[in-house]
């Protein structure tokens, strides 16, 4: 098994291009492919996550307070963002209806991983709460958010997102 992990958090159409996207999370696109690359050309595993909705969204909590739908299964929105979506055909995919991944927490925790890099959108939303979930699954691996593969739509939030994973909760941002 490899020591080292990379988790690719939510990059999909809807929120690089669709129905939530912005434009800082587009500029991040060739990064996250390269890093992807890397990570595959070096024998090690990366894992992606992808929000995952249904038809009855609006009546969820989440669809209640973010009346948007978006990521809904089987639509062009919920793939993976462009070469990504071919490049993940090799590597884990975990779908999660919910910001953070109870399931990837429940598969890395029988792991070995040394160190796990973290990029994606949306830093202080789904990036901050599958962080919490890695550093609990594995509380003694090196945990990094890679800011140049990390976007938000609010600037305020993303910096403060990241203040709290570096200063409480030992996460290391880079």
């Amino acid at each position: 098994m490899s020591k080292k992990l990379l988790v690719v958090v939510d990059y999909q159409n809807d929120f690089v291009d669709g129905a939530l996207g912005f434009e800082k999370a587009t500029k991040i696109a060739p990064y996250i492919i390269s890093l992807v690359k890397k990570y595959e050309e070096e024998g090690e595993d990366v894992w992606f996550t992808k929000d995952t909705h249904f038809n009855n969204y609006l009546e969820t909590q989440e669809g209640k307070n973010l009346p948007v739908p978006h990521c809904i299964s089987q639509t062009k929105g919920h793939e993976l963002y462009g070469e990504l979506q071919s490049l993940s055909r090799n590597h884990t995919v975990i779908e999660k209806n919910t910001f953070p991944s109870l399931m990837l927490a429940n598969l890395l925790k029988d792991t070995a991983y040394e160190e796990v890099r973290v990029v994606g959108v949306v830093t202080d939303i789904c990036v901050i709460s599958n962080c919490i979930m890695i550093k609990s699954a594995l509380p003694e691996a090196l945990i990094e958010v890679d800011t140049k593969g990390c976007a938000s739509f609010d600037e305020n939030l993303e910096k403060a997102a990241l203040t709290v994973l570096e200063k409480s909760l030992q996460v290391k941002v880079i």
